[in-house]
């Protein structure tokens, strides 16, 4: 049995106050917490704007599905700017499956995120 491990990073774009948070690994209900510690973090910083790589995720559970809507609705709330970069089939297909891909700003690169945030925050 092969046991899946998660990587956590972030990093701030000074310029625009962007954080990005960069997740490797699993997704799912072994990793959440540290993955929800780390965007706690983030919000509690007060940032411009967010964005969650996800491009290093190989598997994507239901509970890192819940996590990621969540994040959505809190950076609504808080009236943050929030993206998420997926490119890779085993992350977008749970999220196409249980229909919450068209519930979340999804972009196919973190440039390409980093520019739809830094428009929704002028």
């Amino acid at each position: 049995m092969t046991q899946r491990t998660t990587h956590i990073s972030t990093r701030v774009d000074v310029d625009g106050g962007i954080v990005l948070v960069g997740v490797s690994g699993s997704l799912d209900a072994a990793s959440q917490r540290p993955v929800t510690a780390a965007l706690d973090d983030v919000f509690d910083t007060g940032p411009g704007a967010i964005v969650l790589d996800l491009s290093e995720v190989d598997f994507l559970g239901s509970t890192g599905i819940a996590l990621l809507v969540n994040t959505r609705h809190r950076a609504a709330r808080l009236g943050i700017p929030f993206a998420v970069v997926a490119d890779d089939h085993r992350v977008l297909r749970p999220l196409r499956m249980s229909q919450v891909d068209t519930a979340l700003p999804l972009h196919p690169a973190v440039r390409a995120a980093v520019a739809a945030v830094r428009l929704a925050s002028t």
